[in-house]
């Protein structure tokens, strides 16, 4: 880890920069694979199966015989934390489907607000170093409770063609009904396009590596709709002189051990903490199984040591974490001003890891600065919201006079036409 003490605000630009990564060369490939599935649909999905996963696939979609299979393959423990974690999240994400507004802006003018479940989304769940059986949980949910019509949901095989039972077992009880066995760019491209088993769907959601992210953004310029742009997965850390650093170190490997490319981050106001917290992580990381990855990653990250609380907060709105855990003595105060974060961890026994998985909360958040525009995935995520208005003989009066002066202002005279005509006839009426 890169250490740095008062830094300067040209320094500390050059300490917060994420690791960059050149698509240009991947982009052939991805572009290459996604223009195939287009073109041969199920045909290219088995073929690139077997180039990249390793899988002969007679069957794209998952079985009733394989998730009946795969629900006898999953610890019962590991179900009963599925299915408490599935109660947590369903019930955060429900109390966010809140009435919309409908408002008389002006006598007998009527506005109003209906949310629309988007009918058909994706879900890509990664199931290669880490089968993020979590991530099921956190999409699915949602649009279960947004009420989407059909949910489709994509993640790769073993090399005996197998879904990881555990995703299987998430998506039976999230109500996923289709579920396919394809990884990668073939997959963000057979949910786009639609293949021959797969249906087109409106809006893909969920991580990936980097190959799956650059497909995403590829398919998002003309053919569906995404989540967000995303990148490697990153935390930041605030601590004062009365954080504990174990519970620190554990934080900061529970991110680095996403990838090698993930970022992690420590703030704080003291040096000893700093030197402590560093301390701790070389001794916890050589326990990880993970070790290498946490390692790589460990390259790409910083500890940072400001004057003040003020630098923290100005340096943590800069940055805009992903995930921020805020690990003094007084986190709420802190948490009040930081306004461009994914996700908000309040208190030293908050550890990021509750958020990941259980707490309620959806893990699938901004990366790589998008915090400073894009939310979360939310209920809304997964809904559109439509405008009505409705215009009565009296609110035509009150509003005609405005929309034709505003148009004719504007030089579009057919748009003043049409509200001309209706006010005329309204008062050769009177």
């Amino acid at each position: 880890m890169i250490y740095s003490e008062f830094p300067t605000q040209e320094e500390l630009t050059e300490l917060l920069r994420r690791p960059e990564r050149d698509l240009s060369e991947l982009m052939d490939t991805v572009n290459g694979v996604l223009n195939d599935v287009k073109r041969r649909g199920d045909t290219a999905v088995k073929e690139y199966e077997t180039k990249f996963d390793n899988a002969r696939l007679d069957a794209l979609q998952v079985s009733d015989e394989e998730i009946q299979e795969a629900e006898h393959l999953v610890d019962e423990e590991l179900k009963l934390a599925i299915c408490k974690a599935k109660e947590n999240i369903a019930a955060f994400h429900a109390a966010q489907d809140v009435p919309l507004p409908s408002v008389e802006t002006m006598p007998g003018v009527r506005c109003w607000q209906k949310a629309v479940p988007i009918e058909k989304v994706g879900l890509y769940i990664p199931g290669g170093t880490a089968p993020l059986f979590s991530t099921v949980l956190m999409l699915a949910i949602p649009a279960q409770i947004a009420g989407c019509k059909e949910i489709i949901l994509c993640s790769p095989p073993n090399k005996e063609g197998k879904m990881h039972p555990a995703i299987i077992f998430a998506a039976k009880i999230s109500g996923v009904k289709k579920m396919y066995k394809i990884g990668g760019v073939q997959a963000i491209g057979a949910m786009a396009y639609g293949t021959e088993s797969v249906p087109k769907v409106w809006k893909i959601f969920g991580p990936g590596n980097q190959f799956v992210m650059a497909a995403k953004q590829a398919v998002s310029v003309r053919d569906v709709a995404i989540d967000m742009p995303a990148g490697p997965s990153e935390v930041e850390v605030i601590a004062d002189e009365t954080s504990n650093p174990s519970f620190i170190a554990a934080d900061l490997l529970s991110q680095a051990e996403h990838g090698a490319d993930s970022q992690v981050l420590l703030v704080t106001t003291s040096q000893e903490m700093a030197h402590a917290a560093m301390s701790e992580v070389k001794k916890q990381l050589e326990a990880l199984p993970r070790k290498e990855l946490a390692k790589n990653s460990l390259n790409n990250s910083r500890v940072i040591v400001v004057k003040n609380e003020n630098e923290i907060v100005d340096l943590t709105n800069q940055y805009a974490p992903e995930h921020l855990i805020i690990a003094t003595q007084e986190p709420h105060r802190l948490a009040e001003q930081i306004v461009n974060a994914g996700s908000v961890f309040v208190g030293s026994l908050t550890c990021e890891s509750a958020g990941d998985y259980a707490s309620g909360t959806n893990h699938t958040l901004p990366t790589s600065g998008y915090a400073h525009a894009y939310s979360g995935v939310n209920l809304d995520s997964f809904k559109r919201k439509m405008t009505f208005q409705e215009i009565n003989a009296q609110g035509l009066k009150h509003i005609a006079k405005i929309v034709e002066t505003m148009a004719g202002a504007e030089q579009l005279d057919a748009h003043r036409k049409a509200m001309e005509i209706r006010r005329k006839s309204i008062e050769n009426l009177s």
